[in-house]
């Protein structure tokens, strides 16, 4: 099969850039306040189901999945770009890290109590949007829960530079209600949203936090 050139890009400039980007944010959940409360959220609903292992999908350095095995979850990662799986692996040996991409997830179907997608879903493509959350829904058990975040608006920006590195990296910015409509879709349920402005400090435009989950009385076969 033909590898989508999206996902040649994505892989070929994270891994330019995998370096400096960890460098640049390996403790950003320390100044995240209303992010770390929403894991936490996320955390006690996964364990108050059954309690299966939860996936941080483009898990990049692997901050957030460390974050969500302190949280008392069976987390690991899986990340596009072998750079960035590389350097997961490196800062938090005892994790598990691999390379795949959230379009066809190497998962058995229902296996996963929960899903973390933290700005992993912005470089996907508007059609490729519906296949990705069609895997969320195959791979999570019922009553399972996916928590999204993603920069809000309506546009399409192509990078070309990043910490000073040339890469080619299409980012999508998105209404939050039409991400809502695609994972009910496929099959699951806005469970809760929230809505932040801008940090003035490092970001452009707000962001969206979308909680989603997989009805508890459908088969996972």
């Amino acid at each position: 099969m033909i590898e989508p050139d999206f996902l040649r890009t994505t892989r070929a400039s994270y891994d330019a850039v995998a370096a400096d980007y960890a460098q640049r944010f390996h403790d950003e959940l320390a100044t995240k306040p209303l992010d770390r409360a929403l894991l936490a959220a996320f955390a006690e609903l996964v364990r108050a189901a059954d309690d299966r292992p939860v996936a941080d999908l483009g898990c990049g350095h692997g901050h957030v999945t460390a974050r969500l095995q302190a949280l008392g979850l069976d987390a690991f990662g899986i990340d596009l770009s072998p750079r960035m799986v590389a350097l997961a692996r490196q800062s938090h040996p005892g994790l598990r890290f691999d390379e795949g991409s959230m379009t066809a997830l190497d998962l058995p179907d229902g296996g996963l109590g929960g899903i973390v997608a933290l700005y992993s879903i912005i470089h996907i493509p508007e059609e490729r949007l519906p296949a990705v959350f069609a895997e969320f829904y195959r791979v999570l058990a019922p009553g399972g829960h996916a928590l999204l975040a993603f920069q809000v608006g309506d546009e399409q920006v192509r990078r070309t530079e990043a910490f000073g590195h040339q890469i080619c990296l299409d980012h999508y910015l998105r209404p939050p209600d039409r991400i809502a409509e695609l994972l009910s879709r496929n099959g699951l349920v806005e469970v809760a949203r929230m809505l932040r402005e801008r940090d003035e400090r490092d970001e452009r435009v707000p962001r969206a936090y979308l909680l989603a989950r997989k009805p508890a009385d459908v088969s996972s076969s």
